[in-house]
């Protein structure tokens, strides 16, 4: 066994690798860009180096440093993690060159599986079942239009080098299929350097259920039983499991013997994941992902395997620690992914200084490599944490989440704390039998419902206001140089009078007048028709605790200016206290700027000062956490100023660019 490894990876994924790397004995070594120079992977690591500026490109994705870090720090493996470098086949090579020893498969391996065409051909001569398409080389527009008549509508088109749901598109009708392709091929070409694209038969519902592979040098190949992924968002995966729900043992073994093949089929060594689609008991091959998933976590509870020392020891030339015989299944596990992102606005990534971050880890697991005062960069995915439960039970696992995001709280950035919380409640989701168009279908009631905030909830953020006043108070007295002034005095007596307290909480268009009027033992609190009584509030770690008509309820809170973050019984608010001052700057007019949506690089201009546009036509192109925005024309009308530039990183609400006024337009 090597004894140093260098993990060429950030975030939570090197955070996940060092903690096993440090209990086998192995001296851990972090690189990181500028963005990262105090983040958790480089403060948990031995040894950290500097590899480059923010951008992937210029330090995760840039070979010469990382190889050139891994010399001078003398490490005998590099592990890759997930993402960045894990499946790049040149990379490996690179460490081959250096005498380093790469932790995942042959450059060989990683070839025959990363062209989704080629892959297919090689699977269907291991006999691993595919959908009708097309996976061959031929491009002809015309060729490929009378394809698709053979295979029959509804199909989907492919990148061949595509991923995550780019350089994708489902066909319905043989008229669409022209523009679909073309769409298709500059997508790929655009986002993978291919224009290549193949053809399958389109399956309505299906679910998407993978099987963990392990491979050595050896010539042995295991599977670790399967994980359902089917819970997805743009075909990205929000919720996995293991095992699939409703998978008989039959098609179990089924898949199970089918991924074996396929990467026996490839001589693959080290963790891979074989990728399926199925539907009405049938399944098909998807594709392979020749490194560790960020799903991993459920498969190692449910056998029991930490699956990142697999892949050391057979990165070091060791026999897989176990055989298929004794590997078992047993309980149920699920994975959520927590995402700095706001799924009411299309999942738009999010930026910013995590001013709270608080995951409940009640018998859970937490994988995160951040901590209350990071900051979410535009440069790297927008995953925060993986929050992981295993029970007995998938009911029982499922619960156990439900009750950690109830006592978990993410401000600061946008999250998706609520939306999951809403999946897990979902009927559908609870019988175990979604397929991948789950929140697709069920966007209104997962993704952008406006439900408003009950008189609990509004009386614990009144509660929450007063106790944050008196703590800010309770501050100042005792730095000031007479702590024990009356003016300091935060008890709410006032002479010949029994004061009330009125809030006028702010939720976009309503308000929700809240009045506080002090009682013998606590507060009496009026919201409309509604009257509670209060007692024994009391502000601990972030969360207001209070006796209301009898019932103890609680509430995470967190006060900036005048916004007032409450989160609830699973459900977050952004509440406003009105600012006169701030509101007596506002000025009419919105339409004559085109403004930042949000935190993001500018990467494409297309437009110039004096050029006259169309309402609806693409200004800017945006780029924050691996997503593309196109931001178009708010009107039609002249361009007066541009304030951006290509390359720049604007703030969210910055302005763009400015029309012409209608006025001068006119003149």
């Amino acid at each position: 066994m090597f004894q140093s490894l260098l993990i060429a990876n950030r975030g939570e994924i090197a955070c996940r690798i060092i903690r096993t790397a440090r209990r086998m004995g192995l001296r851990t070594i972090a690189v990181f860009s500028d963005a990262d120079e105090t983040a958790q992977h480089v403060q948990m690591a031995e040894e950290a180096i500097h590899i480059g500026g923010a951008p992937a490109r210029e330090s995760y994705l840039n070979i010469p440093a990382i190889i050139a870090a891994a010399k001078r720090a003398g490490a005998g493996a590099i592990h890759p993690g997930y993402g960045f470098l894990s499946e790049n086949p040149a990379f490996a090579e690179a460490c081959a060159a250096a005498g380093i020893i790469f932790v995942g498969p042959s450059a060989s391996a990683m070839r025959a599986m990363g062209s989704k065409g080629s892959a297919k051909a090689l699977m269907e001569k291991a006999g691993v079942p595919l959908l009708p398409g097309y996976h061959g080389t031929e491009q002809d527009a015309s060729f490929l239009a009378d394809e698709a008549r053979r295979i029959g509508f509804p199909l989907v088109i492919k990148a061949v080098a595509g991923g995550g749901g780019r350089g994708m598109r489902v066909v319905r009708a043989a008229g669409d299929f022209a523009d679909a392709l073309r769409a298709a091929r500059q997508e790929g070409a655009s986002a993978f350097g291919d224009d290549r694209v193949l053809i399958e038969r389109y399956l309505e519902r299906p679910r998407h259920v993978e099987v963990q592979v392990f491979g050595d040098s050896h010539g042995n190949a295991v599977h670790l039983f399967e994980r359902d992924c089917s819970a997805q968002r743009r075909h990205q995966k929000v919720i996995e499991e293991a095992p699939a729900p409703g998978i008989s043992a039959e098609m179990r073994d089924a898949m199970g013997a089918a991924a074996v093949a396929a990467a026996k089929a490839v001589q693959y060594q080290g963790a891979g994941t074989v990728e399926f689609i199925a539907q009405d008991g049938s399944f098909y091959f998807l594709e392979m992902n020749t490194r560790l998933q960020v799903e991993h976590p459920v498969t190692e509870a449910i056998t029991g395997f930490d699956l990142v020392e697999w892949q050391l020891r057979v990165a070091a030339g060791e026999e897989l620690p176990a055989r298929q015989q004794d590997i078992r299944a047993q309980g149920h596990a699920m994975e959520l992914r927590l995402y700095a992102e706001d799924p009411a606005r299309d999942f738009a990534p999010s930026i910013g200084a995590l001013q709270v971050f608080r995951l409940s880890d009640q018998g859970l697991r937490i994988d995160s490599g951040f901590v209350a005062g990071d900051r979410i960069s535009i440069h790297y995915d927008a995953m925060v944490a993986k929050m992981i439960a295993y029970a007995p039970t998938r009911t029982e696992a499922i619960t156990r989440l439900r009750a950690g995001l109830a006592h978990s709280d993410i401000i600061g950035v946008a999250h998706n704390l609520d939306m999951l919380d809403r999946i897990l409640a979902h009927p559908e989701f609870a019988t175990g039998s979604i397929d991948t168009g789950f929140i697709g279908r069920n966007a209104e009631t997962l993704l952008t419902p406006k439900l408003q905030p009950s008189a609990q909830a509004l009386a614990l953020a009144a509660l929450g206001v007063l106790s944050l006043e008196a703590q800010t108070a309770r501050t100042q007295a005792a730095t000031s140089a007479d702590p024990h002034s009356p003016w300091h005095a935060t008890d709410h007596w006032w002479i010949n009078t029994r004061p009330a307290r009125v809030f006028d909480f702010y939720l976009e268009d309503e308000v929700h007048t809240t009045m506080l009027s002090p009682a013998a033992d606590g507060w009496h609190i009026t919201i409309g028709s509604t009257e509670i009584s209060a007692r024994h509030a009391k502000l601990e770690d972030g969360r207001i605790h209070a006796l209301l008509d009898g019932m103890r309820l609680s509430a995470s809170i967190h006060r900036a200016d005048e916004v007032i973050s409450l989160r609830h019984h699973g459900q977050s608010w952004r509440l406003r206290l009105p600012d006169p001052i701030a509101r007596a700057g506002e000025e009419e007019g919105g339409d004559d700027w085109l403004l930042a949506p949000l935190p993001g690089q500018v990467t494409q201009l297309l437009a110039s000062e004096g050029q006259e546009v169309a309402r609806g036509d693409v200004l800017v192109v945006l780029e924050a956490m691996k997503t593309v925005f196109r931001l178009t024309a708010p009107r039609a009308g002249r361009i007066e100023t541009i304030s951006c530039r290509v390359g720049e990183t604007v703030r969210e609400g910055q302005i763009l660019i400015q029309f012409a006024s209608t006025e001068a337009e006119a003149d």
